[in-house]
């Protein structure tokens, strides 16, 4: 029997909502005065991804709650602090759009969007019938789970794919590494401050020697590799290997999400709840979507 190879887009929807929100786009309210403009956004960036031929199978993940473990963890990690409170009020219209929408929406609380999507490309990218992962994000910490050209990270709006060879020349560490590779340079977009002196650079080719922070010689003269200020860099790691391990923990994505789909063909899309959707856009003055809506993909 043929096998259907099917390609599995998976869409961080709040990167799309914080995009959508401060684009340059004119803003955009419902009848009520709510400000929709995120949502307007992402609705109109999830119909054109449906619009594409080989969009078949999407899920789409969101902060629902702009915390989670990591909190919990480091006082410093993002939270919602200074998210404007009418895009933080958008989030569950974003959700509720999506499924209108017909796709397999993920909510997370104690974990975080990019988590579910990283659980959901290991877990799929296992099954014969999957061709390709798409994790549509550019956040750097998805990185860590690229694998060959199988699991890649698509930036959508630059139109760029990485994949294992991309992540290597953009990082210089192999996709195992880029959680130590965070928690040395830092990730400023999720509070992670990183070890003071590790940059980039440095970091590359230390962890492309060693491979994780853990096996990096605590004594400069055990290096066998060149690196400028070896002795310091050495000093300052040692001094503050329990924060590093700390950071690393926190840019390391859960794969143990309790995502509930365990088949690649639960993420299918088969076309618009029209009912639903309708009853959404009429509510919040969106009517002009109706007229953009794809039709559903022939199996």
């Amino acid at each position: 029997m043929k096998i259907h190879l099917m390609k599995i887009h998976l869409v961080d929807g709040t990167y799309e909502l914080f995009r959508a929100h401060y684009s340059p786009r004119p803003g955009r309210t419902a009848s009520d005065g709510r400000d929709v403009k995120a949502t307007h956004g992402l609705a109109q960036s999830l119909i054109a991804l449906l619009n594409q031929p080989d969009v078949t199978h999407v899920g789409i993940a969101f902060d629902s709650v702009i915390r989670s473990f990591r909190n919990d963890l480091f006082d410093g990690y993002k939270t919602g602090d200074g998210v404007e409170p009418g895009l933080l009020a958008q989030f569950p219209l974003a959700e509720q759009m999506s499924a209108a929408l017909g796709l397999t929406v993920w909510p997370m609380v104690e974990f975080e969007a990019d988590d579910a999507l990283a659980a959901a490309a290991v877990r799929f990218a296992d099954h014969d019938e999957v061709d390709q992962v798409l994790m549509c994000s550019p956040d750097k910490d998805l990185a860590q789970v690229v694998s060959g050209q199988r699991v890649v990270a698509l930036d959508r709006r630059k139109g760029e794919v990485m994949d294992e060879a991309g992540v290597v020349e953009k990082f210089g560490v192999l996709p195992a590494s880029i959680p130590d590779y965070l928690a040395l340079v830092g990730d400023s977009a999720d509070g992670i401050p990183g070890i003071p002196r590790w940059g980039a650079r440095t970091t590359a080719t230390v962890l492309t020697r060693y491979g994780s922070i853990d096996e990096v010689p605590l004594d400069a003269d055990d290096w066998d590799v060149s690196v400028r200020g070896a002795g310091g860099l050495v000093a300052g790691l040692a001094e503050r290997m329990d924060d590093a391990q700390l950071y690393r923990r926190l840019a390391t994505l859960r794969l143990d999400v309790p995502i509930p789909e365990t088949d690649p063909d639960q993420l299918r899309w088969k076309g618009v709840r029209q009912p639903d959707f309708e009853e959404f856009c009429q509510s919040l003055g969106l009517e002009s979507l109706l007229s953009r809506l794809p039709e559903p993909k022939s199996t």
